[in-house]
């Protein structure tokens, strides 16, 4: 990938944005994503890589005002098509689209920028090559025409199935189907954990005496590292099985292919292939700038913001927590980059996840110095889309969305949230939000002065995040069950 560094560098500016599911309990769900987002930073191909979540923040709803060019290619960081690709994912960026995504994409032009949608990134068809590279570090011996050792050797690529959407299995079957024609493999078997065929089977199916499987998941996670290998029987990277049905066999069990370097490079060939990127590129977005001009006057001459206090000190900026004011800087943590600020904000001083930024529940101990351009990141990082969005209230231009608007629109398990009463709505919100730093504007209350105009505090709420239906989904679901067990 360095020797793709400045591939766009004739044209206009433009943006990436990854898109991952995020979660609202796991700090390490995130974590492939920002992998990925910094390997692209660092190889220099876009002028911005940026990521947006879910179910952490910047939201889908939010990500894109936090883009700084006109131009911008969203990917989905997902390993096969299906609910969050064609349905989520389209609805909640704007793109007036629901269903299968072209091959080509979706191109639309959404408050002024030109938002290119591709598919996920591991429907790509070099994702047979990231495989096969899994493969082999588990196998050496795989050459260019099969194993070396001359070896019957069987490949499994395992899915993770679902009965809910039939694109989920289609590509698993797709890269079985092209590595069957390698010949690399004396058998190639797509199989499953939730559907048809599934993986616990493989004993009755295969007959190699060796069997190399190859997870095909987005990243290290529960069923990686725990059910596949319990439910198989699997002790380790290698696992011998003396009495399966057609003779001794043994099991070479390698790492997810989402997890992969050469994925960097899957997502930069969609990137390129997305439709219109041939194009010129874009400009710098006029309101992204000028919200973050406006932060950084106030921060060249020392501000807050929420529960950060930013001290210029001999042309660059020092970042601490506002309780720490006045201790001593060899009492704190230092960190000099932006993703070390990243990191340190994902957790609480209790070590609990914080998908919501704006909770009063930033960790202490720790300062962070840094130049201008990575103050900008680190606050990005710490709260995301707060300064396009307070900067957009401060023009009058952020439209806040109703909690009625927002329920409408959730589908799948979150559709019960439209069975919610305004009182209990009321009642989560002010469990959630009365712990947060921002004014709930969807709620109908009026934020009359910010932190761009000196108010550590003063965040604008546009509409009520995935924290909060989550939470009310809950609330439902336990009203219902209550009712339930009263009859």
């Amino acid at each position: 990938m360095a020797g793709q560094r400045g591939r766009y560098s004739c044209r206009g500016m433009r943006s990436l944005v990854l898109i991952g599911h995020g979660s609202h309990l796991n700090s390490d769900s995130a974590r492939a994503v920002f992998r990925y987002a910094d390997l692209l930073r660092g190889a220099g191909l876009f002028d911005e890589v940026i990521e947006g979540y879910w179910k952490e923040e910047p939201s889908l709803r939010q990500v894109l005002r936090t883009t700084a060019s006109t131009d911008v290619t969203v990917i989905p960081m997902f390993i096969s098509e299906g609910y969050f690709t064609e349905t989520v994912i389209p609805r909640e960026l704007g793109l007036g689209h629901q269903g299968p995504v072209p091959p080509e994409g979706i191109a639309r032009v959404i408050g002024g920028r030109t938002v290119r949608y591709t598919l996920p990134y591991g429907v790509h068809p070099a994702m047979t090559d990231v495989i096969v590279a899994r493969a082999r570090e588990v196998l050496p011996e795989l050459g260019a025409d099969g194993p070396a050792d001359g070896i019957e050797t069987a490949l499994i690529v395992l899915g993770h199935g679902t009965t809910r959407n039939e694109n989920s299995s289609r590509v698993i079957h797709e890269n079985a189907a092209r590595l069957a024609g390698t010949g690399l493999f004396s058998e190639v078997h797509a199989l499953f954990l939730d559907e048809e065929p599934r993986v616990n089977g493989w004993p009755d199916r295969v007959r190699a005496p060796r069997v190399v499987i190859v997870p095909f998941f987005a990243s290290e996670g529960w069923h990686t590292l725990e059910t596949i290998p319990q439910d198989l029987g699997l002790t380790g990277q290698v696992t011998d099985f003396p009495g399966n049905p057609h003779g001794p066999q043994q099991v070479l069990y390698a790492r997810p292919v989402g997890t992969h370097a050469a994925i960097a490079d899957v997502i930069v060939h969609l990137a390129e292939e997305a439709r219109g990127t041939l194009g010129p590129g874009g400009d710098a977005e006029r309101g992204h700038e000028a919200a973050w001009q406006a932060f950084l006057s106030r921060a060249r001459a020392g501000t807050r913001i929420g529960e950060l206090l930013i001290t210029p000190e001999l042309g660059v900026f020092e970042v601490r927590h506002q309780l720490d004011e006045g201790r001593p800087g060899g009492d704190l943590m230092t960190l000099v980059t932006p993703e070390g600020v990243r990191d340190q904000v994902r957790v609480t001083d209790g070590g609990e996840h914080r998908p919501v930024h704006t909770l009063r529940s930033v960790p202490r101990g720790w300062r962070a110095v840094l130049n201008e351009a990575d103050l900008r990141r680190a606050v990005h990082y710490a709260y995301p889309a707060m300064v396009e969005e307070t900067y957009a209230h401060s023009c009058h231009a952020l439209r806040p969305t109703p909690w009625a608007t927002t329920a409408r629109r959730q589908t799948g398990i979150y559709a019960k949230v439209q069975r919610a009463v305004p009182e209990q709505v009321e009642r989560v919100a002010t469990r959630v939000c009365g712990a947060c730093l921002r004014t709930r504007l969807w709620a109908g209350e009026r934020l009359t002065h910010s932190f761009l105009d000196g108010v550590p505090g003063g965040m604008p709420c546009a509409e009520a995040c995935t924290f909060l239906v989550a939470e009310v989904r809950e609330e439902v679901a336990r009203k219902k069950a209550a009712a339930a067990s009263d009859d």
